[in-house]
């Protein structure tokens, strides 16, 4: 995955050699994957900044959020436009499959987000999921010697600027 987010350049006919900066964190958080009465949750907490700053208001990141999870089923056809293309859509085997019940979504079965290319839609739920799901998502203190995020990803500091990460302004 590191390697997707490294600093890429590239040539077009029009406009040249093209630079794509390297992939940067704007936060660090603790999130949990959950079935609750028939849905599938998502919910987050903010590790990093400990103080959401322009960054994270400009890609609308909230100190703490839960959304419900639906799995779009591959076998329903995207509008114009949107969705992967059917190369790129996931194979899910038979019992997988029967889980969306000829549904253009299904949102009871984590195992449908294990397959390459699944697509999924989050709709923003309660604002305080630790309260409205009785759930702790246990969240640290962190800061740049010990950010798990750069551990778990492999993120080379020097390919990765992680500035916004902990001073919550652009790199």
């Amino acid at each position: 995955m590191e390697k997707d987010l490294r600093e890429e350049t590239y040539d077009t006919k029009t406009r040249g050699r093209q630079r794509l900066p390297a992939a940067r964190p704007a936060g660090e958080g603790r999130y949990l994957v959950a079935l609750l009465n028939g849905q599938l949750h998502l919910s987050y907490a903010l590790e990093l900044p400990e103080r959401p700053s322009e960054v994270q208001r400009a890609f609308k990141i909230a100190p703490q959020a839960s959304f419900a999870l639906s799995v779009k089923n591959p076998e329903k056809p995207s509008p114009p436009g949107l969705g992967l293309g059917q190369d790129q859509e996931p194979d899910y085997p038979d019992r997988l499959q029967r889980e969306f019940r000829g549904r253009r979504f299904a949102r009871e079965d984590i195992k449908l987000l294990d397959v390459q290319g699944a697509e999924f839609i989050l709709v923003g739920a309660r604002t305080d999921p630790e309260k409205a799901y009785n759930i702790d998502l246990d969240v640290e203190k962190e800061d740049e010697r010990h950010s798990e995020m750069l551990r778990e990803l492999k993120m080379a500091k020097s390919r990765h600027p992680i500035e916004p990460l902990f001073s919550g302004e652009w790199a």
